[in-house]
């Protein structure tokens, strides 16, 4: 197993990230290192935090989670910073500012989903109650229906058969 320099690994991350967005397999040709090794960097980039595509997509086809990251790593620059990020990176702030606007209304949409689901519930249960009352309402006029059909039958065997009915 070869042992890369610190420096050399760092280079050829670089060289995944924006703008170059280098695909791995151009990586593997130019450098000579393998596609697993370079795989398994490109991961361990991603864990500590770098937006690391390394596909050579283009910014827009990144995957939501690649752009989501983005925007917690420029949520809390300043114009000149986030102009300078962009710069570093191959982005526009139009491109970040649409990402957020994505990911806040896509959590808006889960909330007012949550919501729909919660009333939807509430519903349920409101129906729910309603069955039960009707079932115990029914049940009573049953149990009063056999208790007077048993007091009917007594009542032919005591006296016998009523002339009224």
């Amino acid at each position: 197993m070869t042992r890369y320099s610190k420096e050399r690994k760092e280079a050829v991350i670089r060289r995944m990230m924006p703008p170059e967005n280098t695909p791995v397999p151009v990586l593997v040709e130019e450098t000579g290192i393998s596609d697993v090794t370079l795989y398994q960097w490109r991961k361990q980039a991603r864990a500590r935090g770098l937006v690391v595509p390394g596909d050579g997509r283009n910014p827009e086809n990144w995957s939501p989670e690649d752009k989501f990251a983005v925007v917690l790593e420029t949520a809390t620059m300043n114009e000149a910073e986030l102009s300078e990020y962009c710069r570093k990176k191959g982005l526009f702030a139009e491109q970040i500012a649409a990402w957020k606007a994505n990911c806040l209304q896509s959590n808006a949409s889960i909330e007012q989903l949550s919501r729909a689901a919660r009333q939807d519930i509430q519903r349920v249960r409101n129906e729910n109650k309603q069955l039960k009352r009707e079932l115990r309402r029914k049940d009573k006029a049953l149990a009063e229906t056999a208790a007077l059909l048993a007091l009917r039958k007594k009542m032919h065997a005591i006296w016998g058969e009523d002339r009224d009915e």
